[in-house]
């Protein structure tokens, strides 16, 4: 057997994408069953040009990183995007291409998209050494305002982006759009074009899986990847970004809405954790700087604010919206986290000391629930929560029960009620859920699955953009289950694919999955609306409701072609 096939075995049997319902398995992270689309063109090292981070060629309609009409023009090909807004600021991004020397690039923020009168701007010099990308905090800003941005280069001027600072003080009603897993391989990535369109929200929660490290033909088939291996160095993990930013719906997304991210494990590779990897093998060289490479390669081509300047990438950091949210952005996957527990046998797992977030992250998670003064606390973080039917995921929260149990402990230490209203954000299994967060799902005693007594907290998680769900037979089966081993799950689909519309107000925080046709063809970009689950404030469970909350009318025009 091939070392590359043996890995892809040992991924396909990864402990995360794993799961066993009595004799199924369920599988969340594999090879995939689509067929290549015809147009896909492959693109080997050979063929590449001597700048891999530029567009095809315009004539190649079908080519990678395209799904239809010509590339841009110009300098800045892999577009504009924003990112971590505050009240009186938001991180500014772009790249320039097809340079080897040291350039100045002007940047300006207006309050319209004809730039009649600037609000801010500024200069920004970049080289070689950050791989050409730029970003910029730009400060100075009015809250809860939209703005159009763009970039200029001596005669070139990129696109026009836009993006939304954060409120401050009394917010009524704020609008977030929810996604992770985005499997370049597997599909189009028609769910962020459907999230571009919606004018009324006020950012994108991205939860990780922003991009996939495995190379063309080893985890789906449908579009080819650049570099076409395995991405292990600084210039490989540089190259797969600008290749996915060459995507014409992730450019409109980031585009039309700031962005605020996290990563889970395969913007460095699979089943990661602090030490290793499960897709990390001693021939690929030393983790540390396999690690050190896709940190750096992150911080260049992402629009996040980094509390930290030094090579250890900080993703932990809270984003405050006014009195309404509290965003509270984790890292569960690299910051601290010890290797996964081989299963329930091993004796590892209950562990007190064993660590998903470090000792370091959770005092900091707690002191921000302890303190703060939004009405909704919403926890974006990468891994699932819930305890997960009848088997084990120790990807997941289960595979860290300690870490677990306190958090829980923290949560039902209230009293005054003060520890109320906190939501958490999960993406990584490919698959929507709604679940109440409870110690003890299956002991009706502290739990009772009908009114919810007894839950903390409620955990919404949002279906892959591209990367492939169980299927039906797997859900049928976790389903059946479900009444005696899943009480407190809700809501499940294992199959489809889409994003989650988090909408909330003083009242109730409600989470809506929206589903696409079909993510495998050009034309199947089509959504619908699938289910909504809400969280009353003061309650700390689910309840159904009838229709997604009505979209915002007042919304700012979007940024024009």
């Amino acid at each position: 057997m091939s070392n590359d096939e043996s890995k892809r075995l040992s991924r396909r049997d990864a402990m995360r994408g794993l799961f066993t319902v009595s004799a199924a398995t369920i599988v969340g992270c594999g090879p995939g069953e689509s067929t290549p689309d015809a147009s896909m063109l492959p693109m080997d090292d050979a063929s590449s040009p001597p700048d891999a981070h530029t567009v095809p060629d315009a004539g190649n309609d079908g080519g990678p990183g395209w799904d239809a009409g010509p590339p841009p023009t110009g300098t800045f090909h892999h577009g504009v995007a924003s990112g971590d807004p505050l009240p009186s600021a938001v991180m500014l991004w772009t790249r320039v291409s097809e340079q080897t020397a040291a350039v100045t690039v002007e940047w300006e923020i207006a309050t319209s998209a004809d730039f009649a009168t600037l609000v801010t701007s500024g200069t920004f010099e970049t080289d070689a050494e950050r791989d050409f990308t730029v970003k910029v905090d730009a400060t100075g800003l009015a809250p809860a305002t939209t703005y159009f941005y763009r970039f200029r280069l001596g005669a070139m001027t990129s696109p026009i982006g836009r993006t939304r600072t954060a409120p401050e003080g009394e917010v009524s009603r704020l609008r977030f759009a929810v996604c992770s897993c985005s499997s370049y391989a597997h599909g189009y990535f028609h769910g962020y074009r459907r999230i571009a369109e919606r004018a009324d929200l006020d950012a994108v929660i991205h939860l990780g899986d922003y991009i996939y490290e495995y190379g063309t033909g080893k985890y789906g088939e449908v579009r080819d990847y650049d570099p076409p291996h395995e991405i292990v160095t600084l210039e490989d993990y540089r190259r797969r970004h600008a290749h996915y930013k060459l995507d014409r719906d992730l450019q409109e997304a980031h585009r039309q809405h700031p962005f605020i991210t996290t990563w889970d494990d395969h913007e460095t590779a699979d089943n990661s954790y602090a030490t290793g990897a499960n897709n990390h093998e001693p021939d690929e060289g030393s983790w540390s700087d396999r690690l050190a490479a896709a940190s750096r390669a992150y911080r260049e081509w992402m629009p996040f604010r980094d509390p930290s300047e030094g090579p250890r990438l900080q993703l932990y950091r809270a984003l405050r919206y006014g009195d309404l949210v509290d965003l509270v952005v984790l890292d569960t996957r690299i910051w601290a986290r010890d290797p996964q527990a081989a299963g329930t046998s091993d004796p590892t797992l209950d562990d007190e000391t064993r660590q998903l977030i470090g000792t370091d992250q959770e005092a900091w998670l707690l002191e921000r629930l302890r303190t703060s003064t939004a009405r909704w606390k919403v926890l974006c973080q990468q891994v699932m929560v819930a305890q997960l039917p009848v088997i084990l995921n120790t990807d997941a929260w289960d595979g860290y029960p300690a870490q677990r149990n306190r958090l829980f402990s923290f949560l039902a230490d209230n009293p005054t009620g003060e520890r109320d209203d906190v939501v958490v954000l999960t993406g990584d299994i490919h698959s929507s859920w709604a679940s109440d967060l409870t110690p003890t799902p299956t002991d009706p005693s502290t739990y009772t699955p009908a009114t919810g007594e007894g839950a903390l907290a409620v955990e919404f998680i949002c279906p892959g953009i591209t990367s492939p769900g169980a299927g039906p037979g797997a859900e049928r089966l976790l389903r059946d289950r479900l009444p005696t081993d899943g009480p407190h799950i809700k809501y499940l689909d294992l199959v489809r694919r889409g994003y989650i519309v988090l909408d909330v107000d003083a009242d109730r925080a409600q989470a809506s999955w929206f589903h696409l046709a079909d993510v495998t063809s050009v034309a199947g970009g089509a959504e619908s609306f699938s289910a909504a689950w809400e969280t009353e404030s003061g309650q700390n469970h689910l309840v159904e409701s009838t229709s997604p909350a009505t979209p915002r009318s007042d919304a700012p025009p979007l940024a024009p072609s």
